[in-house]
């Protein structure tokens, strides 16, 4: 699943340059993650960087883009495909 980052977003800044894949970005009010980028780190982490450092945990899973392990590998492939 890709992830997004709900309301309680406190744009303290520290998401947007740990995301590997450029999926964060500020958005109108508070930050935002494009799910066509976002693979929860799969490919480069373990875990998924932004959601380690968020100090207030508003960084949840995004149940319109359910997507499998598999799946986000194959999207991390596919990016990786293309910035080279």
């Amino acid at each position: 699943m890709a992830l997004y980052i709900t309301d309680e977003c406190i744009n303290c800044d520290v998401c947007e340059p740990e995301c590997p894949n450029g999926a964060i970005s500020q958005g109108e009010e508070i930050y935002v993650i494009d799910p066509l980028l976002c693979t929860e780190c799969v490919g480069h982490y373990e875990t998924s960087q932004c959601v380690d450092v968020c100090p207030v945990d508003c960084i949840l899973l995004d149940p319109n883009y359910a997507e499998t392990q598999d799946q986000l590998m194959l999207k991390y492939q596919h990016l990786v495909k293309q910035s080279a």
